[in-house]
């Protein structure tokens, strides 16, 4: 119990002067996940929100919420709240979901370097706290993400629409967890090293990550050149079509 004692104390200490924002994902009428989905992302991002708040606040931080009930807050706006600390950090919760049931596991979003380390802090912990697989440590270009000025972070907690993980999540005990893991990430995000330093304290491992800003981009391109040779395709046909039509013309004149 006295190490305990210490080890929180020495946590506010070291931290004290950061600000912890958490987004919980969604909110009032933006329900969060997709179409016909049974549990609400939204209810379940708060509760989160809210543990999350609970641990950390006990851990001498200061924390701010993007919203504390069910309420809609524009992305821009969260953004903006993120922004307006000085010394903050922005921990954005979500839950995924997808069309496979069959579609599960943890991930962890980041765009910026400055990210990076507290992305594959908060990884390390969820995605090995929790019995879900581990979908690794991703760069994208969320709006909140990308639009963020201090150090941030969106943790997809697990899908939904998986009966396994939907059925964890609704466990209060296991959402007790989750905001327990995350909040080990942010103690810990001052201990993550390379895999190639050559430092004897190094406790957390920096987490290989996908970079899907190209992924998309690239997606979008070919979606886009698709649409157009569509469009080409279409403009093609009623020109033949037009051309058949006038040949005919003069043959019937």
């Amino acid at each position: 119990m006295a190490g305990l004692l210490c080890a929180t104390s020495a946590w506010a200490a070291s931290d004290s002067s950061t600000t912890i924002v958490i987004d919980a994902g969604h909110g009032g009428f933006d329900r969060g996940g997709i179409p016909g989905q049974r549990i609400a992302e939204k209810e379940m991002t708060l509760e989160v929100a809210q543990r999350l708040k609970s641990v950390l606040t006990a851990g001498g931080y200061r924390v701010v919420m993007t919203r504390e009930n069910d309420v809609f807050v524009p992305l821009g706006t969260r953004v903006a709240i993120a922004n307006s600390y000085r010394n903050a950090i922005f921990v954005c919760i979500h839950f995924n979901s997808a069309g496979r049931v069959g579609a599960d596991g943890i991930e962890t979003y980041f765009y910026g370097r400055d990210s990076l380390q507290l992305a594959s802090a908060v990884h390390h912990f969820v995605a090995g706290g929790a019995p879900s697989p581990n979908r690794g440590v991703r760069r994208r270009g969320y709006y909140v993400l990308r639009k963020a000025r201090v150090p941030a972070v969106l943790v997809e907690c697990g899908f939904l629409t998986n009966p396994t993980e939907a059925a964890y999540i609704q466990n209060s005990s296991y959402r007790q967890k989750l905001a327990e893991e995350i909040a080990a990430g942010i103690r810990e995000r001052f201990n993550v090293r390379s895999s190639t330093s050559s430092t004897a304290v190094a406790t957390i491992p920096l987490q290989p990550y996908i970079d899907q800003t190209k992924v998309s981009s690239s997606k979008r391109s070919r979606k886009r050149s698709s649409k157009s040779s569509k469009k080409k395709k279409k403009k093609s046909t009623k020109s033949a079509g037009a051309e058949a039509n006038a040949t005919s013309a003069k043959q019937e004149g």
